[in-house]
C-alpha cells in the first residue's frame, strides 16, 4: 500500500498563522511549488507563514505546520490527482489539465517517497528559504518523541484578548 502525508493539528495554531488552514486528516505535499513567483520582499504575513513552515492541502489549498505519513486508501491517489491538477489549471497557470497531470503525479510521487521512509506515528515539519539567488531551499525535519514516548513540546498557543 502506498503511504502519502496528512495533515496534522496539535493545536489551534494553524488556523491564526495561515492564510487558510489545512483540515486535521487532509493530505497534504510539501507545496513549495506555490511560492514560485514571489521573492523574499512579497512574501509577508500568513503568507510568510505559510511559505516558511506550511504544508499544502490537497482538500481546501490551506496550510498546515505538522503532517504524518498515512497509508493511502486505493483509488485515493487518482482522485488527489485530479485535484491537483485542476488546482493548476485554475491558480497556477497550467494550460490544460493534461499538461498538469505529469506534473501532478510527480509532486505526489515525491510526497509518497517522504512518507515511506516513515514510521506511521512520525511527526514531520518543513522550513523553506529564498536562497541569495533566488532559489528556495525546502528542508524536513522529522520531530523526535520526548523519552517517554511522547511527541516533543515545541510551542504553547495562547488566544489574543
Amino acid at each position: 500500500m502506498t503511504r502519502l502525508l496528512k495533515a496534522i493539528q496539535l493545536d489551534v495554531s494553524d488556523t491564526k498563522v495561515f492564510p487558510q488552514a489545512a483540515e486535521a486528516g487532509d493530505w497534504v505535499i510539501p507545496g513549495t511549488f506555490a511560492f514560485r513567483a514571489y521573492t523574499d520582499e512579497g512574501l509577508t504575513g500568513k503568507l510568510r507563514q505559510a511559505f516558511v513552515s506550511g504544508f499544502l492541502s490537497l482538500e481546501n489549498f490551506g496550510w498546515a505546520t505538522l503532517a504524518t505519513p498515512a497509508d493511502l486508501p486505493d483509488g485515493e491517489r487518482e482522485r488527489l490527482i485530479e485535484r491537483l491538477s485542476e488546482h493548476f489549471v485554475a491558480e497556477h497557470g497550467a494550460p490544460s489539465l493534461e499538461a498538469a497531470r505529469s506534473v501532478a503525479e510527480a509532486e505526489l510521487d515525491d510526497a509518497a517517497e517522504i512518507a515511506a521512509e516513515l514510521d506511521l506515528d512520525a511527526l514531520l515539519a518543513i522550513s523553506r528559504e529564498i536562497d541569495e539567488d533566488g532559489s528556495i531551499r525546502e528542508s524536513l525535519h522529522l520531530l523526535e518523541r520526548a523519552g517517554d514516548g511522547s511527541h516533543a513540546r515545541i510551542w504553547d498557543v495562547s488566544e489574543d484578548e
